[in-house]
């Protein structure tokens, strides 16, 4: 049985794999913890963990955990503090058996488990053949049909092998591919013996778990209203203290950067969601229904969240090669931007010999200013050699036959492969999951019970009356006065969240910008199906915008292929804003 926890405090040391290194000694140092976690996989990492398996076979794991568990081990084993992460990436067994090692030249003895069961690489044959399409979640388009041969293919799993981990004695558990949520919905089920169909309390720890798996983001970083926060440089990671009954405070430890209120964890909250029914591998959460209370200074409480059974279905990601790709950007400057860019892209058709001579040939402009423009081309293919030095040699050969003024801003003649994410679903039933303790003793992870019924619908629960649109006088100004913004990929889609700061913004905000309104302010999504959200409990719209990464992040062809600067481009765009929502216009 786990220790009696009237609060356990979840500390976040990771959002991604290349984040801050010394994260994790100060949050073992900074303050009392209980649970140490690290979140290091996306789709993209699961690639590249596979590329660094395919030169050295030992591989495919974050290493970086590694040089933080050199610094803090010794503390944690010390002061009881468990660690729990998914950087065990491709390979958790490598990465458990290293960490022992590792630990063991120190004087240093933990008891270490890993899960197994999420990497279904090996049983795609067999789960092919008993009827398992994998179709693809964007397209609808089968695995078996596609022609493709993937290189990853990993379920995302729940909280409950950590749980299990944990009440075997674990004091540090390796995952894979686990949920990011499961970070926190793991350690709080374990410390408070929560059930398999405790679903509001397990929706309130995945809440705490997105919130918190992002690291700095939900403290300040890459917040819209950076400039209101007294101290945004080397903001501290966050700290979810969980109570038994699934709400928490989110706060970080005292005396670090950037801030904890209202508004940043409710950045976090929109971050890379779709419709408010939150599906996680343990349970689906209402983030419609959940309630952000400001505490204190760095302290705000999250409350009220609802549960549902969790789905019958996993995730899976899957990545396949696509090939390769390169790109050269030029730089037009001057008079007649836009005739120098058509003159451009004419003696690059005529050097290449074509747009079709590629699988895909992408030609986009960015002009920050009137008198400067940015043209990028981006070619890809399953050739090397055409995508290579023979695109270079084609680039180069324009120089001084193109517009005036041409320079390249960059251009190589080695491609890069590229991968292309697949979105699939599998029967939970189908993915096993096994903790693996070090002497080779492994315990068999429950599954939360089948769906019986599925609750009511509560997406409007406690949203009371919203206030009277403002109809006065408007003045033209740019929506990041009003509203802030956060956005991300989901895969080959893009989310943008907006969030107003009181009931009079909001009711302004749902009632003016819908879809056909951000169409035209967004001209790129003009084609693109997009759909519309409400979270009033937030004051908060989500849309999602299908398609506009293409094939998701390794593959995009856009500057910004995480859609992370779309939120704050959309806050730049100007809109008619009633003048008393706007103190001082």
């Amino acid at each position: 049985m786990p220790a009696p926890y009237d609060v356990l405090r979840i500390a976040n040391c990771s959002g991604f794999y290349g984040d801050r290194l010394s994260a994790a000694r100060e949050m073992v140092e900074g303050g009392p913890i209980d649970v140490l976690t690290g979140d290091y996989l996306a789709e993209l990492t699961m690639l590249i963990l596979w590329k660094a398996r395919q030169r050295d076979p030992d591989a495919g794991y974050a290493v970086s955990f590694l040089a933080q568990m050199h610094e803090v081990l010794g503390t944690c084993l010390e002061r009881g503090i468990k660690v729990v992460v998914n950087a065990g990436g491709l390979n958790p067994a490598g990465l458990a058996a290293k960490l022992g090692e590792l630990a063991a030249l120190g004087g240093l003895h933990p008891k270490i488990a890993h899960l197994e069961g999420d990497d279904l690489l090996g049983r795609l044959p067999e789960l092919r053949e008993k009827g398992h399409g994998f179709a693809n979640l964007s397209t609808g388009r089968l695995l078996a049909d596609s022609g493709i041969e993937p290189v990853t293919a990993n379920a995302y799993l729940g909280g409950w092998g950590i749980a299990r981990a944990l009440s075997g004695g674990a004091d540090v558990v390796i995952c894979g591919r686990v949920t990011d949520a499961a970070l926190v919905t793991g350690p709080a089920a374990w410390a408070f013996d929560w059930a398999l169909d405790d679903w509001d309390r397990l929706a309130g720890a995945v809440a705490a778990g997105h919130i918190i798996e992002c690291g700095a983001q939900a403290t300040g970083g890459n917040f819209s209203f950076f400039t209101e926060i007294e101290y945004p440089v080397h903001p501290g990671f966050p700290i979810a203290e969980m109570h038994p009954d699934g709400s928490c405070v989110i706060t970080k430890h005292e005396g670090t950067g950037g801030a904890v209120t209202v508004d940043t964890v409710t950045a976090q909250l929109l971050y890379e969601i779709e419709r408010p029914e939150y599906l996680n591998a343990d349970v689906v959460a209402r983030f419609d229904t959940l309630r952000l209370t400001q505490e204190g200074p760095d302290r705000v409480r999250v409350s009220g969240t609802r549960g549902e059974p969790a789905p019958d279905t996993l995730k899976v990601c899957l990545n396949y090669l696509g090939g390769f790709r390169n790109s050269a950007t030029f730089v037009l400057t001057g008079l007649d931007i836009e005739a120098k860019a058509r003159f451009a892209e004419a003696s690059l058709l005529d050097a290449t010999g074509g747009s079709d001579r590629f699988a895909e040939f992408d030609l986009r402009m960015e002009r920050p200013a009137a008198d400067t423009a940015r043209l990028t081309l981006t070619v890809k293919d399953p050739d090397r050699d055409k995508v290579g030095r023979a695109l270079f040699t084609a680039v180069a050969g324009t120089a001084l036959a193109s517009y005036p003024g041409f320079y390249l801003e960059q251009a190589s003649p080695r491609p890069t492969e590229y991968g292309v994410y697949w979105p699939a679903l599998i029967a939970a039933a189908e993915v096993p999951v096994d903790v693996v303790l070090a002497d080779g003793t492994r315990l068999a992870v429950p599954r939360p019970p089948a769906v019986v019924r599925r609750r009511p619908d509560r997406s409007v629960s406690g949203a009371g009356p919203r206030p009277a649109q403002p109809a006065g006088p408007t003045v033209r100004a740019p929506l990041g006065r009003l509203v802030g913004a956060r956005s991300g990929d989901k895969g080959g889609d893009a989310n943008i969240g907006l969030w107003a700061r009181t009931d009079e913004a909001y009711a302004w905000l749902s009632a003016h910008l819908g879809v056909d309104e951000l169409r035209l302010l967004l001209p790129e999504a003009a084609e693109l199906e997009v759909v519309r959200y409400e979270l009033p409990n937030l004051r908060a719209l989500n849309f999602v915008l299908h398609g506009l990464l293409g094939e998701g992040v390794a593959a995009s062809t856009r500057p910004d292929p995480q859609a992370k600067s779309l939120g704050e481009y959309l806050r730049a765009r100007p809109v008619d804003i009633p003048m008393e929502l706007l103190p001082g216009a």
